[in-house]
């Protein structure tokens, strides 16, 4: 997904959490309203500056490709559940020191005056579609969302 595909999601009001779950609805045999929906309380850290929605938004993926749900294999499912999840996590830590939204922003977005000041100063467009972009990448190339 190209990054001003991604801005012209965030322009039109969705957030990171939903661009990433949305991005692989199909796959995932679910609509696009739904993966909405499902991931629609996790953009700006969850509305309150914590972990970010683009982090959220991929174990959401995870979740719903490899989440245990079978009672003759939970535990078999849950093992790989766990290792999809860990091999995101590691991954996304190798390139970003913290899943914080407001550390990786640099900005308090769950505040009005925060929210304004990443949008104002362009952060919120031109870091934010790019980490999006890379974590769909990571979840593609590390067959957490596809295999």
């Amino acid at each position: 997904m190209e990054e001003r595909v991604i801005a012209e999601q965030f322009a039109k009001g969705y957030d990171c959490s939903q661009v990433v779950v949305s991005h692989f609805a199909a796959e995932l045999g679910i609509s696009e309203e739904l993966a909405n929906k499902a991931a629609a309380c996790f953009g700006g850290g969850m509305f309150q500056a914590d972990t970010c929605g683009v982090f959220t938004g991929a174990l959401i993926v995870i979740g719903l490709k490899y989440g245990h749900f079978d009672p003759d294999r939970l535990q078999e499912q849950k093992n790989v559940l766990m290792a999809k999840s860990s091999e995101f996590r590691k991954k996304f830590f190798e390139i970003h020191p913290t899943c914080n939204c407001r550390e990786l922003v640099g900005y308090d977005v769950s505040t009005p005056e925060g929210l304004k000041a990443a949008v104002e100063s362009g952060r919120m467009m031109s870091f934010c579609p790019k980490l999006v972009k890379e974590v769909i990448g990571l979840l593609e190339e590390n067959s957490s969302a596809s295999q």
